[in-house]
């Protein structure tokens, strides 16, 4: 019996984000990256990702919703670090269902955007209300 598409996209893009892109990114200091706690170890959890921030709200779309390591974390503990231009912001973060997340990555940089468009499979929006200013 064969895998349905999705899914080997799913397993394929992950496995490159988690072994190849995300060590990569994390460590370029002027790449957004969201820090969320893990839901079972309790250790500090950092994806690097693309978003923006308007005003006092950083907005991201996740790929794959729920199925995302960092929205399960969220959904456990709402409380996150973003590390924007090279400083750590904390927030709470909402994931929004009810969100149009394609129009909404119109609004985003293009780079990433086009990224989670192609490969993406169930696309949510993350809205991240920051506490203030960076530390």
């Amino acid at each position: 019996m064969s895998r349905p598409p999705t899914d080997l996209r799913f397993r394929a893009t992950t496995a490159f984000q988690r072994y190849v892109a995300n060590p990569l990114l994390r460590r370029l200091p002027f790449h957004t990256v969201l820090e969320t706690t893990g839901r079972v170890s309790g250790l500090p959890r950092r994806t690097p990702l693309g978003g923006r921030r308007v005003g006092d709200t950083f907005w991201l779309v996740s790929e794959f919703g729920e199925r995302s390591q960092y929205v399960r974390n969220i959904l456990a503990d709402p409380r996150v670090r973003v590390r924007l231009r090279g400083r750590w912001y904390t927030g709470t973060a909402h994931p929004l269902p009810d969100d149009d997340p394609v129009a909404r990555l119109r609004t985003l940089p293009r780079v990433n955007s086009t990224g989670v468009r192609a490969l993406g499979t169930n696309l949510l929006t993350i809205r991240v209300d920051l506490d203030g200013d960076g530390a």
